[in-house]
């Protein structure tokens, strides 16, 4: 098969279709396949697109400081709330995708009963002998 090179452009917009069947609750392989790409690939795509929004992220200050200045108390403290509620509810759903991915584990057809144990002892023809 022939490799192909993706534009950035085209990237962003596989990922972000990528994300909207990430909130249908597909699972990745599945997001990757539909993207006629690799896990491999796509997970380098995530990490790319991360790594790229924390560098393009400059500080209020930095940025505008005569708004950073002009926040009075209220707001920063409504900021604080704000972020501590964000975190809090990343973080729940983290659980959450964990918790589905555990269940969906359990339910997938591949899982199956478990299987019978070994007998321990004894040969192999069934004599103890």
């Amino acid at each position: 098969m022939k490799r192909k090179r993706h534009s950035a452009p085209e990237i962003a917009v596989k990922l972000h279709r990528a994300d909207q069947m990430a909130t249908d609750g597909m699972l990745q392989s599945d997001i990757a396949r539909a993207l006629g790409v690799s896990v491999m690939t796509y997970h380098r795509w995530r990490a790319s697109r991360a790594t790229s929004a924390k560098a393009d992220e400059t500080p209020i200050v930095a940025a505008r400081p005569q708004i950073a200045r002009s926040v009075d108390r209220e707001q920063a403290g409504e900021l604080e709330r704000l972020q501590i509620e964000n975190f809090r509810l990343r973080k729940l759903l983290t659980d959450l995708l964990l918790e589905k991915a555990r269940l969906e584990e359990t339910l997938s057809p591949r899982a199956g009963p478990p299987s019978e144990p070994r007998p321990t002892g004894g040969r192999r023809d069934g004599s103890d002998a």
